[in-house]
């Protein structure tokens, strides 16, 4: 039995998502608990997207395969299903900074990295250092100049679109860098956090931080507003764009399509793209 899991959790003493041996990772701690009360060894998540160390997630998204004998004894006595069952008795073992939201029975086509159809992130900075809320720190990044919301709004549109990445992302051997990015914009928030909304079928290594460290520059007045996309045009990594920090972002919500449409959605997101010939 095919089982969706819906969690968030505070990436703050995590070394990001993926299990790392002697460190403690997100997926690290949901394969313990799983394991745990489901009372079997060596079980394996599939991911939506891999988060790095101390970023944040409250849309995270993976799948896990259990035997429908171990599926079946979850409820115990009780007449919840074997999905209300695992919300419960996971919550009951993993750490407070790790929840789970929801669990749902699947069909073995949904896949929760390759059936999605985009994922989005948000990025918190704030340019007024003193108005900091210290309850805030650990997802809030503190820049000294001002920042110009609007000439980074302008900067991030001319980023969107099909495009090859490759000037934002570490590059992984075999893997492409082409991406739709679907939205990318900037507001002010009530309480003068400058939010960024970043959205794309799929990013690639430190996609979102460098392309977030591509507009600050352009909203501290440091570069023009079409010097991003010159940077992502050239293809080449530019010392100018700095990764951001990895406590201002998080992982906001992964999208799906309907169920019947999950097989056919993950046969596409496995075909390696290539941007059309001119």
């Amino acid at each position: 039995m095919r089982f969706r899991i819906d969690f968030a959790y505070d990436g703050t003493e995590f070394s990001g998502w993926a299990a790392q041996p002697g460190r403690r990772t997100v997926e690290g701690e949901l394969t313990s608990a799983l394991e745990t009360v489901c009372r079997v060894d060596g079980l394996k998540l599939t991911v939506a997207g891999r988060t790095d160390a101390g970023v944040h997630g409250r849309g995270g998204v993976c799948h896990v395969d259990l035997d429908q004998v171990v599926a079946e004894r979850l409820p115990g006595r009780s007449d919840r299903t074997p999905a209300e069952a695992l919300v419960t008795r996971l919550n009951g073992v993993l750490a407070r900074d790790v929840v789970v939201r929801r669990v749902a029975s699947v069909s073995e086509d949904f896949d929760a990295r390759f059936s999605a159809t985009q994922r989005r992130y948000s990025y918190r900075i704030l340019d007024r250092p003193e108005q900091l809320d210290p309850l805030r720190r650990h997802d809030t990044v503190v820049v000294k100049r001002g920042l110009d919301v609007e000439a980074m709004n302008e900067a991030a549109a001319r980023l969107v679109g099909l495009n090859d990445f490759a000037a934002f992302c570490k590059k992984r051997e075999g893997a492409t860098t082409i991406r739709t990015l679907l939205h990318y914009g900037w507001s002010r928030d009530d309480e003068g956090v400058v939010v960024g909304r970043i959205e794309a079928d799929a990013f690639c290594h430190s996609m979102v931080r460098a392309l977030v460290g591509a507009v600050v520059p352009v909203g501290e007045g440091r570069r023009d507003v079409g010097w991003p996309c010159e940077v992502m045009t050239s293809g080449r990594r530019d010392p100018g764009v700095v990764v951001m920090p990895a406590h201002g972002l998080c992982l906001e919500e992964v999208s799906y399509p309907p169920a019947e449409e999950w097989a056919a959605r993950a046969e596409a997101s496995r075909v390696m793209r290539e941007l059309p010939h001119a």
